[in-house]
């Protein structure tokens, strides 16, 4: 049996394109929420916290690096940290406590109420971002995710959550990048549209 690559790569352009639109229709209310959660946090003085696993775990630095350095226009920085990059403190806590604390332990030592914390879970049962989002929560941070197919374990611990209507992990992760560099690029909007620097 030949592989088609010429129908792989049009079926592959044609589910994006579905999961793309299904994602338009489902999450514009709950993309304005979260927008507007990180809004506040960041006027007042708060920062946005992104963890997850994986191709998550790169999304979560990718997110962080367009929020503190820039993404489209040159402003003041945004308070964004990726959970994912110190390689000592991700060691030390898997080899000390367990690898699912890997994201609690640092939300306990980092977060304050009215910080955002921010988990990446293509399933939605990813024990460690969940156990962070129970953390946060726990300590008074406003609790959002990004996720896929029924959002697992999620409903009821996030305060906001963008639920990709998709069983597919690529598909979710492209919609997930695609919401995350949303979010950068709203914020821009948001927080430096009307000269809101001085907030900051």
């Amino acid at each position: 049996m030949s592989f088609d690559i010429n129908a792989y790569y049009r079926s592959e352009f044609a589910e994006q394109r579905e999961v793309a639109q299904a994602t338009e229709k489902a999450l514009a209310a709950s993309f304005a929420g979260l927008v507007a959660a990180c809004a506040k946090s960041v006027r007042a003085s708060g920062k946005l916290m992104f963890f997850g696993n994986g191709g998550s775990a790169a999304d979560a630095q990718h997110l962080a690096t367009e929020l503190t350095i820039r993404y489209k226009t040159d402003r003041a920085a945004i308070a964004a940290l990726a959970l994912t990059t110190d390689s000592s403190a991700l060691t030390a806590c898997a080899n000390d406590f367990g690898f699912d604390q890997i994201f609690a332990r640092q939300i306990e030592a980092l977060g304050r109420p009215g910080d955002v914390a921010l988990g990446i879970t293509t399933s939605g049962k990813s024990a460690n971002v969940t156990l962070g989002l129970r953390q946060a929560k726990e300590m008074g941070l406003v609790t959002a995710a990004l996720s896929g197919k029924d959002g697992g374990d999620l409903p009821g611990l996030a305060d906001h959550l963008l639920v990709v209507p998709s069983g597919t992990t690529a598909r979710i992760q492209e919609m997930h990048i695609t919401l995350g560099q949303m979010l950068c690029g709203a914020l821009e909007i948001e927080l430096f549209a009307e000269g809101d620097v001085q907030g900051l």
